[in-house]
């Protein structure tokens, strides 16, 4: 089959509209992170509803400290080849680090990018009542935006490191507040990183819309995982919030020294992958 082709053609695409419709319907929605062609068709083939193209992929598979060093150029590279499988999911792409804290202005200009060259069906950007105008803007501009609450990353400078948010009752009132002002600015679904899982099923109770967890309890309306974490990819990292499903990571590197071993000693290529 051929890349540019959809895989399923009879299961439905799945839109901003149909994700917020979930949590009236009390359907419980699946996320987890794609940064390439290869994964985002291996997702959607297994019924994932949410593929995020995260900015997460700084510290996967560019190699950086944290998320801040991440660019625009970086975010539309990977995004449009998550797009070319041409999902039934709904492609969701973080708008990076410095892409929207200047002005609504800006945070339109780059979310249109994302969108023409990058393939994005929705953008997410991180922070509260400080950010909803750049979220309303976006909206307004015809572009669904998924809010992120709770630890952000691409805060991390200002913030001093990665902590659970709200365990005390100040923080928990100022998540509610902010919640309220992204729901209010049109976001259709919002991630809680990192939340004191309490109080992210209170925020999950009384919010609008679907709130998508990580490291933040049961509670949530759904959850999403980095994919490289869920794989066991990099077993240098074992974050707590993550199950690993697979070791996918000892696995490629046996099967990498294998083939060292084999070409080393004569035994690769055989008859069977000799051509001529």
């Amino acid at each position: 089959m051929e890349g540019n082709v959809a895989l399923n053609p009879t299961r439905k695409k799945i839109t901003a509209p149909a994700i917020r419709a979930a949590k009236a319907a009390g359907r419980r929605l699946v996320a987890l992170t794609a940064a390439d062609f290869i994964t985002a068709r291996l997702l959607d083939e297994a019924g994932i509803e949410i593929i995020l193209v995260g900015d997460s992929l700084g510290t996967t598979y560019l190699g950086h400290e944290s998320t801040v060093f991440v660019r625009m150029a970086d975010m539309i590279h990977h995004a449009a080849a998550v797009a070319r499988t041409k999902p039934s999911a709904l492609v969701v792409v973080d708008l990076p680090f410095g892409a929207y804290q200047e002005s609504p202005a800006q945070a339109v200009r780059n979310a249109t990018r994302l969108v023409r060259a990058g393939g994005a069906e929705a953008v997410k950007l991180e922070g509260g009542a400080e950010y909803a105008d750049r979220v309303r803007a976006i909206v307004e501009a015809g572009i669904p935006v998924m809010a992120h609450l709770g630890l952000l990353p691409q805060s991390v400078l200002r913030e001093g490191g990665y902590k659970i948010r709200g365990r005390t009752s100040e923080e928990a009132v100022r998540l509610e507040a902010d919640l309220r002002a992204v729901e209010e600015a049109g976001a259709f679904a919002v991630v809680l990183e990192y939340v004191a899982s309490a109080t992210a099923r209170r925020l999950t109770e009384r919010a609008v819309i679907p709130t998508i967890g990580i490291g933040s309890g049961p509670g949530c309306d759904g959850q999403v995982l980095v994919t490289s974490d869920l794989l066991g990819l990099q077993a240098w990292l074992a974050p707590r919030a993550a199950r690993r499903y697979a070791e996918l990571g000892a696995t490629m590197r046996k099967a990498f020294a294998r083939f060292a071993a084999d070409v080393r000693r004569g035994k690769f290529p055989g008859r069977k992958e000799t051509l001529a």
